[in-house]
């Protein structure tokens, strides 16, 4: 009868050209919300995961929000902008100077004391 229903896609096509790291954080984010909605108990049941990882999984969303699920190795704060960048690395320079002109400091105030 006429119009087009939309095609159900599979999990293959799904997942088509994302990354892991981007499917388990979708999960973990969708599991996270489903637990909001039924319960973290029916939720992992639901899911088959264990009710202790759900339960993990909403402390870290509790305490880093949107930066809870970035992976292994991956800080959670917000990236640098590139001035903020520059601004460290002028920081990290001048205390570089700071440490030499202690030094040199030391060493001709030892010089005057002959």
């Amino acid at each position: 009868m006429g119009g087009g229903s939309a095609k159900v896609r599979t999990p293959q096509e799904e997942t088509a050209g994302k990354k892991w790291r981007d499917i388990i954080k979708e999960f973990k984010e969708e599991a996270v919300k489903l637990s909001d909605e039924i319960g973290v108990k029916q939720a992992a049941a639901q899911l088959g995961i264990p009710y202790y990882s759900l339960a993990e999984w909403r402390q870290k969303r509790k305490a880093f929000g949107d930066h809870a699920f970035v992976g292994s190795g991956i800080r959670r704060d917000a990236p640098l902008s590139e001035n903020e960048r520059r601004l460290m690395k002028e920081i990290t320079e001048q205390r570089k100077a700071n440490e030499i002109l202690k030094d040199a400091l030391g060493f001709f105030a030892k010089d005057r004391k002959r």
